[in-house]
């Protein structure tokens, strides 16, 4: 063991002789402490918050969306879906047609995007487990459809009514003028049998049908599609898959993952983590203050004890390692605690639910390693950098006063 680090031990061991030094001391420890654990529970709450939010992408959007470049449509092949399905790294793919329509029901009416899909669907996505209760996900070739609760809502669509559809109206493609509403828009009577709910906005967005009405509506041929969407194998390598698909369509579609589908989500997390992280980050500034201002003090009462180990022969710099070291000392004790505390309550909170943002909904808190290692190299950082101000304070000036 090295002569500052074993005086150091002793120093953050013992107690000075000043009650004044040893209270500046104890609330720098504190405060390393309570700042330590805020931090991580902070970044816990907030990385919950995000896996909360990424659930409603996660259970609407598939792991790969195949999109066209240009336009709202393209064509798939025999030869070309032939060999999608002998990609061994894709579990499910269900081709997709939609377009944004006008929904009528009695007296009322909203603007949503019919989404056309297949069988395959729900093996590609969560759809349907996001049905209320008592309702069920639509049967294909028939013209039933599943409705957003907002969408449900908005026209006071009724369940089963075989009295009173719901109307959908699509734009014909074409020129020329219009004469009449026939001759405008391609008109469709659809019964809804289901009702899903995520979050307010997918709710107002969304109404479902099988492709096979979708297409004829939107006047697509058979192998006409708005997207593909792709669910990956266990273990499938991302970027092989892209390779491959790229491959079949010849590089004229594009292809996104989850986070490139909600692109401005993911960035306004990220950004909303960051600047939380920033603001903590400065009231651990603000605490590793008091930290240098105690390592000062403690400099301040061991005067006399420096002056006698540099006139034993101790010099300026292995002095300064002294109290550089009793910072690193301070600084480790109330990490470990202040972390052992944090992780504690985040347990809690998972097992327990002590807070609450709604009466059945407790505040998500998740336990990532990633914010152990951001909390430690941060607070380690700014005490490494107060102990090493505070300690260059021992110099010739404080030997000769």
């Amino acid at each position: 063991m090295s002569f500052p680090f074993y005086i150091a031990r002793r120093y953050t061991i013992s107690n000075s002789k000043s009650t004044a030094v040893n209270i500046i001391t104890r609330i720098a420890s504190l405060g390393i402490f309570v700042s330590t654990a805020a931090l991580f529970i902070i970044l816990s709450v907030f990385s919950g918050l995000r896996d909360f939010s990424l659930s409603f992408a996660n259970t609407t959007d598939p792991d790969l969306k195949v999109l066209p470049k240009t336009g709202k449509w393209f064509m798939v092949s025999p030869d070309q879906e032939k060999q999608l399905k002998n990609i061994k790294d894709i579990a499910a793919f269900s081709p997709v047609a939609e377009e944004r329509v006008m929904f009528s029901y009695e007296d009322k009416g909203c603007v949503a995007y019919l989404k056309g899909v297949d069988t395959l669907y729900n093996k590609v996505t969560q759809m349907d487990s996001t049905l209320l209760g008592g309702t069920r996900w639509l049967k294909m070739y028939t013209g039933q459809v599943v409705a957003g609760a907002g969408v449900f809502r908005k026209l006071s669509l009724g369940l089963f009514d075989f009295n009173r559809a719901l109307e959908v109206f699509v734009p014909k493609a074409g020129k020329g003028t219009i004469d009449s509403a026939e001759e405008g828009f391609n008109k469709e009577q659809l019964m809804v049998v289901g009702i899903y709910s995520i979050n307010e906005d997918i709710d107002n967005q969304y109404v479902y049908c099988s492709i096979d009405l979708a297409q004829q509506l939107l006047q697509y041929k058979p192998n006409q599609y708005s997207a593909i969407e792709i669910k990956l194998a266990p273990k499938a390598n991302e970027a092989d898959v892209n390779e491959k698909l790229q491959a079949i369509f010849k590089n004229q579609l594009t292809i996104k993952n989850r986070a490139q589908l909600n692109d401005s989500l993911y960035k306004m997390l990220n950004a909303e983590n960051l600047v939380t992280y920033l603001f903590c980050s400065l009231v651990v500034v603000l605490t590793l203050f008091c930290l240098a201002g105690a390592l000062i003090m403690l400099i301040l009462d061991k005067k006399e004890n420096i002056k006698t180990l540099y006139s034993l022969g101790a010099e300026v710099k292995t002095l300064r390692r002294i109290f550089f070291y009793q910072g690193i000392f301070i600084t480790a004790l109330g990490t470990s605690f202040g972390l052992v505390l944090a992780i504690i309550i985040v347990i809690l909170q998972q097992q327990f639910s002590l807070l609450m943002i709604t009466p059945t909904m407790a505040y998500p808190a998740e336990l990532l390693f990633e914010n152990v290692v951001i909390v430690v190299l941060t607070i380690f950082t700014l005490g490494i950098l107060a102990s090493r101000i505070a300690a260059g304070r021992v110099g010739e000036a404080l030997l000769e006063s």
